[in-house]
């Protein structure tokens, strides 16, 4: 899927599919996220979950204690996530909507993107780094991943380049790093080919 659709196309397959079954769909926190609130000492903050989907990456989040907003542009995904995480007893704000149009009216410390960015076409991803920003105290932190250029399936979201994040964020965030990596976990052999973003808001 390479573009966003008003959200149509997203509302389907959440509404009329299961959602463990999703090839994006990843139970727990994901390891590169695990490793980068570890490597850069993070234990605690404001957590914003962009697109967030099945709503594990919000609920894991949660579970560590942070305070947790997560948005997606899909209803039906929203809706399942909220259902998941009160089933667990947790907190968590969950909104529909779109992250260029969205109504947010805080700032976070951290934004984690578990493949938001790499479905948008080459304008809109450049849009998007300006759009998160505002989003993000200064001093904060975007990780982000995304299908990596070495990623040899003709199916899927837009492949990125560590260039294009360089083109991409550079004038409005310190990139700390961009790393090779993998989806771990999703409903797909071999996994998918990613690059893993750290990124602090000047």
């Amino acid at each position: 899927m390479n573009e966003q659709d008003g959200g149509s196309r997203w509302e389907d397959i959440y509404k009329n599919g299961d959602v463990e079954s999703l090839p994006w769909f990843y139970p727990g926190l994901d390891p590169d996220f695990n490793g980068a609130l570890e490597s850069l000492d993070i234990s605690r903050g404001d957590m914003l979950d962009l697109c967030t989907g099945p709503g594990t990456q919000a609920i894991a989040m949660a579970k560590l204690g942070y305070s947790v907003t997560a948005i997606d542009i899909a209803g039906a995904a929203v809706e399942k996530a909220r259902i998941r995480a009160s089933r667990q007893g947790l907190e968590i704000s969950f909104r529909q909507g779109d992250i260029f149009g969205n109504d947010l009216d805080r700032s976070f410390d951290i934004i984690f993107d578990r493949g938001c960015y790499h479905v948008f076409p080459d304008e809109r991803r450049a849009e998007y780094a300006g759009v998160v920003a505002k989003l993000l105290r200064r001093g904060g932190y975007l990780l982000l991943k995304c299908f990596s250029y070495r990623e040899k399936r003709s199916e899927g979201p837009y492949r990125i380049s560590p260039d294009e994040i360089q083109v991409n964020f550079e004038e409005l965030y310190e990139i700390v790093s961009i790393v090779g990596t993998v989806f771990q976990g999703v409903n797909r052999e071999p996994e998918p080919q990613a690059l893993f973003c750290t990124m602090r808001r000047r």
